[in-house]
């Protein structure tokens, strides 16, 4: 009687495994492969001069040696890395903000599919689009300096395009505009999956607004908080529309706005596979390193008050 049982479970496990190849296959065909001969390129040079094809030709870590010794690959992760930061701040609160005010039903708010859908649908315009949009609202003949010069603010017409600050500043803006509507959802959904019994015992005992959301709230919406911030920090990481558009793909000024995957494009449209690889390699290990600090960071046990 155990035999027939043991294979009628693994004939109906059978059925798993062949609803898992597709996406083996496609993962096999379209992840692990380019993943694996991006990590074998690296080793090799392998770039165009001109009309003359160089190598491609075995060197090591001659790559990662190159792309380290140089100040540039750090100054440009921490220009990813700022822009990212003043963007997410932001996208983050407001989408706390807003999670909790549409999931308070005592504030009763009316229109509220209405206003979900309006801050959800930035996130469904193209970068590119929104970059030529902002480039052309920001020049400096553009509708936002007619207006702050028309209203007395400004004298002449201010050039964000050569400042460090409104370049950064208008990135990130960006692209808080596109995602927080996303973070919102999320967190929302998070919001509405917690007990409302918690909430009510602890009005109950006299507790606050502001104690029920740290006490209560943020707590438990700790794993969705994880995952919103390790997928914010991949995308951030891997910014490039946006920038490249709204700089002309050159970083300018000063390269303050140059982010690592536009350095990799340069690297890729130059043909020089070599130290395209070598970057891409790095930026994985730098995404993998973030990516565990704040793990282990949102997951530190709380300590009891006392």
């Amino acid at each position: 009687m155990e035999k027939n049982n043991n294979k009628a479970v693994i004939k109906y496990n059978r059925w798993g495994y062949i609803f898992l190849i597709p996406f083996v296959v496609t993962y096999v065909i379209f992840q692990l492969i380019p993943l694996c001969s991006t990590i074998y390129n690296s080793f090799f040079e392998n770039y165009r001069s001109g009309l003359t094809q160089i190598g491609p030709n075995f060197v090591g870590l001659e790559n990662y040696k190159a792309l380290l010794s140089g100040g540039e690959l750090l100054g440009y992760l921490k220009n990813t890395l700022i822009m990212w930061v003043l963007g997410f701040v932001p996208q983050i609160f407001f989408s706390l903000l807003l999670g909790a005010w549409f999931s308070d039903p005592a504030l009763r708010l009316k229109c509220q599919r209405f206003f979900k859908t309006v801050i959800y649908l930035p996130n469904l315009i193209m970068a590119s689009a929104f970059a030529m949009l902002f480039f052309t609202l920001f020049a400096d003949s553009g509708p936002v300096n007619d207006i702050l010069v028309g209203l007395g603010i400004i004298s002449k017409p201010y050039q964000f395009m050569i400042h460090v600050g409104s370049v950064r500043g208008l990135v990130a803006f960006m692209n808080f505009i596109m995602w927080f509507g996303n973070t919102t959802i999320l967190l929302l959904a998070g919001m509405l999956g917690i007990d409302s019994s918690l909430y009510e015992a602890a009005e109950v005992d006299g507790a606050s607004a502001t104690q029920i959301f740290y006490r209560i709230t943020l707590p438990l919406l700790k794993p969705i908080l994880l995952y919103v911030m390790v997928t914010s920090l991949i995308g951030g990481l891997q910014m490039f529309d946006v920038p490249q558009i709204l700089t002309n793909g050159n970083g300018d000024p000063m390269r303050s706005a140059m982010t690592m995957i536009m350095y990799l494009n340069k690297h890729l449209y130059s043909k020089n596979y070599g130290m395209g690889g070598a970057l891409s390699v790095l930026l994985f290990f730098v995404t993998g390193v973030l990516s565990i600090i704040i793990f282990k960071t949102m997951n530190q046990p709380e300590k009891e008050a006392k």
